[in-house]
């Protein structure tokens, strides 16, 4: 499903006779306020390290991040974005029978169908507003040997307590629990949250500076994980997986920019205000339920009207690109998720939906 990721601007670009560059992409679930002017101009002065080999396993940048999270640094690896690890785990786990908990991100069922993996779902419920239900992943932990669980959630925005998870991996300690972070630096006291630290035998955590500091192009993320399962992964590592610029990228943020994680609160601030404005600017278009949320984006009910492909498609003609939500398994055509932007462009947006659903 390798285009099952939702909007395309080159796409979109194309069919209404405009460039990329035009389109405000609100399928894109990167920080509004990256990415870091700082970064682009080291990025700029570093542009020859393009011309020779990056470091082979980005020895250096790995080092930087676990000392930044105070871990070991045989605990943790980078890779080409969280994906590389993600299609990489069901080998590496010798994984059998997989859990999901969805509505979810779809690459974790497409990395376990590509080995033809058994995968199944415990699906969180609308009525309690999507958020995962602990006793409901707990009846169907048996037989699984491997589960995954995006934390906070894509694209329902929920996020699973810390102690919940600790408790899950403890109490299954023969099953291998993939939690993957990449957003939660979004939410308020991410350090307190995060799993990184929690030195499980059993849990493997993925954490990507692809969406909080909002460079996907350049593909970094990591893994972080014992000893052990860090040795399984890399049995499937290729050499020079974290390109030049990627690397000289993450060492800047590790260097000057997570040294007192500034930029990490302000981000926080301005998601949180921005979805209360959001929400409240949608207040009363009787057509639409938002769903709380944890991350830098929220989903979006469409009671009557419209379908999702519908509101995409009158919004695409706005040169506005929307997630359809439609294939993630759990949801139906009538699900649309929003990520938050500019407060102009969010402001624009909101007036346009008014505007349909009037």
């Amino acid at each position: 499903m390798i285009r099952g990721h939702g909007g395309n601007i080159y796409d979109l670009a194309r069919n209404i006779g405009c460039t990329p560059t035009d389109i405000t992409d609100m399928s894109n679930n990167t920080n509004p306020l990256g990415p870091i002017p700082e970064l682009l101009e080291h990025l700029k002065e570093n542009m020859s390290a393009v011309a020779v080999h990056p470091e082979v396993d980005a020895k250096r940048l790995v080092e930087l991040f676990a000392s930044h999270y105070r871990i070991g640094a045989d605990r943790a690896i980078a890779g080409n974005g969280t994906t590389q690890f993600i299609f990489a785990s069901p080998l590496a786990l010798e994984t059998k029978k997989s859990l999901i908990v969805g509505p979810t991100y779809a690459d974790y069922s497409d990395a376990c169908q590509m080995y033809k993996i058994d995968c199944e779902y415990v699906m969180a419920k609308e009525s309690k507003l999507f958020q995962p239900d602990v006793e409901d992943i707990r009846g169907c932990l048996k037989d699984m040997d491997t589960v995954f669980i995006c934390n906070p959630n894509n694209p329902t925005g929920n996020l699973i307590p810390r102690g919940d998870l600790v408790d899950l991996c403890e109490t299954y300690p023969k099953t291998r629990f993939l939690i993957d972070e990449s957003y939660l630096p979004f939410t308020k006291n991410y350090h307190e949250t995060t799993m990184i630290q929690a030195g499980l035998s059993n849990l493997v955590v993925l954490q990507s500076f692809s969406k909080v500091f909002r460079i996907p192009g350049l593909r970094l993320g990591f893994l972080i994980a014992s000893p052990k399962i860090i040795g399984q992964f890399r049995y499937f590592y290729q050499p020079w997986s974290v390109n030049s610029l990627a690397q000289v990228a993450g060492i800047f943020l590790l260097e000057h920019v997570l040294v007192d994680d500034t930029f990490i609160k302000e981000t926080q601030a301005f998601i949180a205000s921005e979805k209360r404005l959001l929400a409240g600017r949608l207040k009363a278009v009787s057509s639409l339920t938002l769903f709380p949320s944890m991350a830098s984006f929220m989903l979006i009910k469409i009671k009557e009207h419209l379908n999702a492909a519908q509101l995409c498609s009158i919004m695409a003609q706005n040169r506005v690109l929307l997630r359809n939500c439609s294939n993630f398994k759990g949801l139906s055509d009538r699900f649309v998720r929003i990520a938050l932007k500019s407060p102009e462009i969010n402001a624009r947006v909101a007036d346009t939906f008014r505007e349909i659903f009037a």
